[in-house]
């Protein structure tokens, strides 16, 4: 028996599966997670998911076929203690081995600064293979992982800690990791950027307006703020707009229509449109899901 069967003796069983209870969360938020021993050959795909997904291979084999922004698919053979993550709108299918098949842990994921840390970590659409630093470093994150499968019933603001100390802990254990460097000037500029749009995300903003507030040249600014937080400005403005109006649906009676336009869309439709691209279901469809969830609780 492993070390991780020993702390968690309930993993002789086969599938442990949760889903996180809606709150509002929106730097980082859980979606869902669990664990599973896969049967010879049991597959998932070809398909395509609208948060972060990362799975860690407790032991066994698998293969994963993932599709890079080239639109190349490309197989990468996995084994214990490596993991591989699915970024939002990839296309991809993963399959256990028929000799060996995988027993693995996952956590579904996503939040305003998910992209930072995950580009902190050196993974994304053309790096999804996670290989850690030292088996220890990847077998503490293993573990982290399989304590938030394991505590479903924890309170929300618990899991989310623990969703910290993961991703902190797939920052410093990958082999990927970007190497930092001092930038405490930098850091100030993004912060300054990021403020500016929290309080304004209502307004029409333009990344001249954010350059302007942080005193830099446009480009600069655009190549510091996507170095530093894994995405241009326009789509942090983005999800950061869109998130505000997933709080509001769940917590005022407010019309949809004046939802959007208190939150910098002033046109109905591109707001549902950007909403459903974002989420997977129109702003209607999430308030009825989100309302019912709320009235179990």
């Amino acid at each position: 028996m492993g070390l991780s069967e020993r702390m968690y003796p309930h993993m002789n069983d086969r599938l442990s599966f949760s889903l996180f209870p809606n709150e509002n969360f929106l730097d980082l938020r859980l979606y869902q997670y669990g664990w599973e021993q896969c049967a010879p050959l049991h597959s998932y795909g070809p398909s395509v998911r609208n948060h972060y997904l990362f799975h860690y291979v407790i032991s066994g084999r698998g293969w994963l076929d993932s599709t890079g922004r080239d639109g190349v698919t490309r197989k990468y053979d996995l084994t214990e203690d490596q993991g591989f993550l699915i970024c939002p709108g990839q296309v991809n299918t993963y399959c256990a081995s028929k000799s060996d098949p995988w027993k693995y842990v996952w956590l579904e994921f996503d939040g305003l600064r998910a992209p930072e840390y995950i580009d902190s970590a050196g993974l994304g659409f053309s790096q999804p293979v996670y290989r850690p630093q030292s088996p220890a470093q990847g077998q503490s994150m293993r573990d982290t992982m399989l304590y938030i499968a394991d505590h479903s019933q924890s309170s929300p603001l618990h899991l989310i800690g623990h969703l910290c100390l993961f991703l902190d802990g797939l920052i410093l254990s990958s082999s990927t990791r970007r190497q930092l460097h001092g930038g405490q000037l930098k850091d100030f500029y993004i912060q300054e950027a990021v403020t500016y749009m929290e309080h304004n995300y209502h307004r029409e903003l333009t990344v001249e307006d954010l350059a302007d507030v942080c005193k830099l040249n446009r480009s600069y600014f655009s190549k510091l703020f996507k170095d530093n937080m894994g995405c241009p400005p326009q789509e942090f403005l983005i999800r950061l707009r869109l998130a505000k109006a997933a709080e509001l649906m769940k917590t005022t009676g407010d019309s949809i229509g004046d939802i959007s336009v208190m939150c910098g869309y002033p046109n109905q439709l591109h707001f549902s449109r950007a909403f459903k691209k974002r989420y997977g279901v129109s702003p209607r469809e999430w308030r009825i899901h989100n309302q019912t969830q709320t009235k179990k609780g």
